[in-house]
């Protein structure tokens, strides 16, 4: 999703709730600024749709639950709310609850699906804050533009590793959850337009 300044106007984080349990579009929130979502290309909403449909699929038994961008997400150690692109949880949620709102507060998996306007901000000072996240286990970034796939997962010792897929026949492993994703399932139905993409509509 692109994200947007809303307006310059200081907000609490209780005045930003209640704000956004009466909007009509949804808006991250950092440091008292808010921020409106502007709505996805078609390659953006596929790919989402392809993925969501993927993890509640097999992570229908599991104590494991995906989320789609409507599930908002705090990160407690600025006070920042934001919708990632796709969150899962495992095991016991935790929330948030205020002014008649629910935020989550636990995600394992995040994934975010990349565009021109947001990408330098997905790969830099977003990544950044959710490294804040303690329960946060992997970060996947999803290109819409090309097939690939890249993904960091946190070590013991606290430092992310890197993995990169840009096979259309690869699967890879989300380990924190027990889930494979072959790249195919992710861009089914996915058109591309860059030269790295192969060309063509896949699926």
């Amino acid at each position: 999703m692109i994200v947007k300044p809303k307006e310059k106007n200081r907000m609490a984080p209780d005045e930003y709730l209640e704000f956004e349990k009466n909007s009509e579009i949804r808006h991250e929130y950092f440091e008292g600024e808010i921020f409106a979502m502007t709505g996805g290309s078609l390659n953006h909403n596929q790919i989402s749709a392809n993925i969501v449909r993927e993890l509640g699929n097999q992570l229908k038994n599991s104590p494991c639950r995906p989320f789609a961008s409507d599930m908002r997400v705090k990160i407690n150690e600025i006070g920042k709310y934001i919708y990632p692109d796709i969150v899962v949880v495992r095991g016991d949620i935790e929330l948030e609850k205020m002014m008649g709102v629910e935020t989550l507060l636990n995600p394992v998996v995040i994934m975010e699906i990349l565009s021109t306007s947001t990408e330098a901000y997905d790969r830099g000072k977003k990544f950044t804050h959710y490294r804040l996240i303690p329960t946060l286990q992997e970060y996947l970034l999803v290109s819409q533009n090309y097939c690939q796939v890249e993904k960091y997962i946190r070590g013991d010792d606290g430092g992310w590793k890197y993995f990169s897929y840009e096979d259309m026949e690869q699967s890879f492993k989300i380990e924190s959850i027990e889930f494979e994703l072959p790249l195919s399932e992710i861009y089914y139905r996915v058109e591309f337009e860059d030269s790295r993409g192969f060309g063509g509509f896949h699926g």
